[in-house]
């Protein structure tokens, strides 16, 4: 009698209508994103051949965009959380398609650096929008941990969508087309959300403290600079003096945080071991993980003498364990715990990683993709759970600000560990020996060598090629050992940070 007294509790009285419709439309934004974060590397080749930038400008047009969508995600989903969740999504996603058409069509290195940290800006509106909304539209535990499952299952598609529609455009179309792909699905999304999606926001948000959106910006752009850039060139005293200030600036962001009555960012979020477990676990296994991603595509090319698109469809295989794994996650979670799917997922990451040790220039392909399978289905469960805890362990009027963090994690993650493991590889393969006139520019990547061994007598050449590819394999071999030994010590401090940590089981 006691139970039907009270309907508001059960999760049939509070699923709304047309959610799931609503997550079609959430996903295409998370899809935009995803997509536009690997198409870029495929196309660089193509853009310096047409643009002609120089080598700083080089790094700027590939890095900028990650250093501006790190430095705002967290005040854009903040901002997301005071002035409305599905205002600041479509906006973005509008902005996001203009801004498209413009590095398209970019005339100039100048021109497109610019263009590339505008979409930057539109970006960080996107994501942490999308997980708020999830954790608005889907009150029913289970339901939020399958759509937090496929929003997951979509971000690892498009990372894998990306390298194969990339390809494809590049050997049929100009460079440009591979922004121009973001224009319908820009469309669809404005168009479809703005019939489906709720609006939702903190109903006591306190003003934007434009002193801390200018510190958190400061502050990440300055670390993750500070770190590429030693890790490109060494440490040298601006790049000393970057990593101080982006240092200080966070320190005063964190600070500020804590003595304003309504902080942009509530801190003591992180007195949760769950919430800050997951968090952790997140942006380690994204550095260990780091080695792989940026350097299999130039194995795959380089080495292996792949096609672009065939390259892109050799790494499928991840992609499809991401999305397996993502949608079973949360039940797998609930059945047995959240610290054992987390834990095994990293645990099985770190052990496919240290078979890839074993590699070599004529490793056979079912090695290769047996490896990333288990790599995909153990990123899967374990990205999924940890997001499903992040979402969970905040209050509904704090979810963008909480999923901004989540983010965040990922784009420090990613740097650090493209700057830690990119400089295990560089120093590896700086040291290969080759054939008397091989140009000192060769010993500076595998791309400069095989470009340089085109101007060389074909003995030459060959002996050239040779050396720079062991010597690229062997620094894949480190940073692939190194990633693992991340990824098993991640999966032990999982198990101890996130024990007792358990999924909803009743709506609220």
């Amino acid at each position: 009698m006691t139970r039907t007294l009270q309907p508001a509790h059960t999760a049939e009285a509070v699923k709304r209508p047309g959610r799931w419709l609503a997550l079609c439309v959430l996903v295409l934004a998370v899809l935009l994103v995803a997509v536009d974060a690997t198409v870029l590397g495929l196309a660089t080749p193509y853009i310096s051949e047409d643009l002609h930038p120089s080598g700083t400008q080089l790094l700027w047009i590939g890095d900028v965009y990650s250093f501006v969508i790190a430095g705002l995600l967290v005040s854009m989903g903040s901002l997301g959380d005071r002035i409305g969740r599905k205002r600041i999504l479509l906006g973005g996603a509008t902005a996001f398609g203009a801004i498209s058409v413009l590095n398209a069509y970019a005339t100039t290195p100048e021109l497109m650096i610019l263009a590339r940290a505008l979409l930057g800006v539109a970006g960080a509106t996107l994501m942490p929008a999308t997980l708020a909304l999830i954790r608005n539209l889907f009150h029913d535990p289970r339901e939020r941990s399958l759509a937090v499952g496929i929003w997951g299952a979509t971000a690892s598609a498009g990372t894998a969508v990306g390298p194969i529609a990339g390809g494809f455009l590049l050997e049929h179309f100009w460079w440009g087309s591979v922004f121009l792909i973001n224009l319908p699905v820009m469309a669809v999304l404005v168009l479809v959300g703005i019939r489906t999606l709720p609006e939702s926001r903190n109903p006591h948000p306190g003003p934007w403290d434009l002193l801390s959106v200018a510190a958190s910006l400061a502050g990440v752009i300055g670390v993750v600079y500070a770190v590429k850039e030693t890790a490109t060139h060494g440490l040298t005293w601006p790049t000393l003096a970057a990593g101080l200030l982006g240092a200080a600036a966070l320190c005063g962001f964190v600070h500020r945080q804590l003595t304003m009555p309504t902080p942009l960012l509530d801190m003591r979020l992180f007195r949760q071991r769950g919430f800050s477990g997951a968090v952790l676990a997140d942006l380690l296994t994204v550095l260990g993980m780091s080695g792989l991603v940026f350097f299999l595509s130039q194995y795959l090319q380089l080495v292996q003498g792949r096609h672009p698109f065939e390259a892109g469809l050799a790494e499928l295989p991840a992609a499809v364990g991401a999305v397996a794994a993502g949608l079973a996650a949360g039940r797998a979670a609930r059945r047995f715990s959240v610290r054992a799917v987390v834990s095994g997922g990293l645990a099985a990451v770190g052990l496919a990683l240290a078979t890839l040790t074993a590699l070599d220039r004529s490793t056979g392909y079912p090695a290769l993709g047996a490896a990333l399978l288990v790599v995909g289905v153990g990123a899967g469960l374990s990205f999924t759970v940890t997001a499903d805890v992040i979402l969970s362990s905040v209050p509904k009027e704090q979810a963008g600000a909480a999923s901004a963090v989540s983010e965040t994690a990922y784009e420090l993650g990613a740097a650090l560990g493209i700057a830690l493991l990119g400089s295990i590889v560089t120093a590896a393969y700086r040291g290969f020996t080759g054939p008397a006139g091989t140009p000192a520019q060769a010993h500076e990547s595998l791309g400069a060598a095989v470009e340089a061994a085109t101007n060389m007598p074909p003995h030459t050449a060959g002996e050239l090629l040779n050396a720079s590819r062991d010597a690229f394999v062997h620094g894949l071999h480190l940073a692939s050992g190194t990633g693992a030994a991340v990824l098993l010590g991640t999966a032990v401090a999982a198990w101890f940070l996130l024990r007792g940590q358990r999924l909803e089981n009743t709506a609220e």
